[in-house]
């Protein structure tokens, strides 16, 4: 989809490229091909709108030097139909553009047109990507981990989706295995003790009171018709009864917190037929091997420091051999063009192996895509909190949803780039002031909605505001405040790329700022009308991108605080 900034870029890197061609055919710069080089957006703002490394890129083909590149691009520059308004050459050798201001104009225009749609580009072209997030063991309560994977793996859904891909949201579900064993083992040990017969919970199982719980629940339904049964039979009833209820509660709890997976896929399907058929299909291809009664993976021959067991000694997968299944049905049997995983800290290891089995069977490993997130620590008066209030254990996702609301808690999670740790203030977070940051960017959006719904009183209509005439906007803090909105499209475009949702964040609390600076200096109800529609245009087009920013990170955009 094209953009104001977009249009603008592409035809002054068609400009450079002109200009290059024609300084070449006179001989003045000398080269094989244009090497690729890049447009970019300087940070300091007197550096110009747009800068580009070009002459630098040239300089061992021409075997010149770079201000002298620059100089010639400069010379053959055709700036018609481009904005530009003053080119420099700046430090050893970069190209400085200034543009004039009706560029800015036509981005009010542009979001007016666009509305929900304005910061959308075409750059996945309908790429179909599977995104699995969150994927919580089903054996318990969702954990502040949780919350964070489920935040940044939900709005860089959105972020993919307004980059032109087809984004599938999946949750994975653990109900097989180790595990799952220990699951049902806990469950029984409790029933038994309810019973008064003996029962012991197993190493590693699980003893919080919701396994108690499940327990006691399952005797009303069904009494003591599984005591006297065989283990297996026990065991297994008491797992099909928790565990619906935990993924049903599992459920419950990502849809308060905004989420809503298209698929929820359980590990059982994968021991069904595709951990057999990915097993034939390493063994084909010679990748596998057997020893000490176990079938191993060639891990080595992929840059992996050891080999590792697929199928132990004892018969059964191990987690690394399902999870080769459960890819090879992502990209090959579903055939997604890439799968992004969000996962904890503590798989760090296990990427760059599950990488080389992807190769292993012909899977080109590019195509699975892995961030890991790091860990998260809650503040509350200035201490690391640790306990639940209502639990007493730590602080699952729906107790913090409780206490500082879905908006603050997506918010804070994606304040951080993922690879970074992150300090959760829960003070901060449910405090009513410019200090919250989400506060910060939704008073921001009801402000602008307020003085909106006061010119309708007034008696100016959308229509009116929509037929301004932008360019009476000459005020700096007017003309800062266009440059930004203009930056959305580029900033998705980064996001996507980058798979980091924390961008989008820091995007529109930059918005919300250079709105508030605004404010403070330009009155929006002046005597002079046209003015005042035109600076009505401009906060309602900024009320249009915080809107846009704060659905796409799945937060609510008051129009009344």
């Amino acid at each position: 989809m094209n953009n104001v900034m977009n249009t603008i870029e592409k035809n002054i890197l068609s400009s450079i490229k002109d200009s290059l061609l024609k300084a070449k055919e006179l001989g003045e710069i000398e080269y094989d091909e244009i090497p690729d080089f890049i447009l970019e957006v300087p940070r300091e703002k007197d550096h110009g709108d747009f800068a580009t490394n070009i002459a630098m890129q040239l300089t061992k083909q021409a075997k010149k030097n770079p201000r002298l590149i620059a100089q010639s691009i400069i010379d053959h520059l055709d700036t018609q139909g481009t904005f530009i308004e003053k080119v420099e050459i700046a430090g050893p050798g970069f190209i400085n553009f200034k543009l004039d201001n009706s560029w800015l104009y036509d981005v009010l225009k542009d979001i007016s047109i666009k509305k929900e749609k304005y910061g959308a580009i075409d750059l996945g072209k309908g790429k179909r990507i599977n995104l699995e997030f969150v994927s919580a063991n089903p054996t318990g309560p969702m954990h502040m981990g949780n919350g964070r994977g489920g935040a940044l793996g939900d709005s860089l859904a959105a972020i993919l989706e307004m980059a032109g891909y087809n984004v599938t949201r999946e949750f994975y579900i653990n109900d097989a295995g180790n595990q799952i064993e220990k699951f049902g083992q806990s469950l029984e040990a409790r029933y038994l003790q309810l019973f008064g017969r003996e029962g012991q919970v197993p190493e590693g199982g699980y003893e919080g009171e919701d396994i108690t719980q499940h327990a006691k629940k399952f005797i009303e339904i069904h009494g003591d018709s599984y005591l006297d049964v065989d283990a297996h039979t026990r065991r297994k009833a008491l797992i099909d009864y928790a565990l619906e209820k935990n993924i049903n509660q599992l459920k419950k709890d990502l849809k308060d917190y905004g989420i809503n997976f298209d698929v929820w896929f359980p590990e059982h399907k994968l021991h069904d037929s595709a951990l057999g058929e990915a097993m034939e299909l390493l063994n084909k291809r010679g990748q596998i091997y057997e020893k000490d009664g176990a079938i191993w993976f060639k891990a080595s021959d992929f840059g992996a420091e050891k080999d590792e067991v697929l199928i132990r000694n004892n018969g059964f997968p191990t987690y690394f051999a399902v999870d080769i299944a459960y890819h090879i049905n992502k990209l090959k049997t579903r055939n997604f063009d890439l799968a992004i995983n969000i996962w904890g800290a503590d798989h760090h290891g296990h990427v760059a192996r599950l990488k080389g089995a992807m190769d292993a069977v012909g899977i080109d490993s590019s195509r699975l895509e892995v961030i890991i997130m790091q860990l998260v620590r809650l503040f509350r008066n200035g201490e690391i909190a640790r306990m639940s209030k209502r639990k007493g254990k730590s602080i699952t996702l729906s107790d913090l949803v409780e206490e500082v609301g879905r908006d603050a808690a997506r918010f804070f999670f994606n304040m951080r780039s993922s690879d970074s740790h992150l300090d959760f203030d829960l003070d901060l977070a449910i405090k009513q002031s410019n200090e919250n940051p989400v506060f910060y960017v939704q008073y921001a959006h009801a402000r602008i909605c307020s003085i909106l719904r006061q010119m309708e009183e007034a008696g100016l209509s959308a229509e009116d505001i929509n037929q301004a005439n932008p360019s009476l906007l000459k005020e700096e803090q007017e003309l800062d405040l266009m440059r930004k909105l203009a930056e959305l499209p580029g900033e998705i475009e980064i996001a996507a790329r980058n798979l980091e949702p924390s961008r989008i964040t820091r995007y529109v609390l930059d918005v919300a700022s250079l709105l508030h600076s605004f404010y403070n200096a330009c009155r929006v109800k002046v005597e002079d009308r046209e003015l005042m529609k035109a600076r009505l245009l401009l906060i309602s087009s900024t009320r249009q991108v915080i809107y846009n920013v704060l659905k796409i990170l799945g937060i609510s955009a008051p129009e009344k605080m």
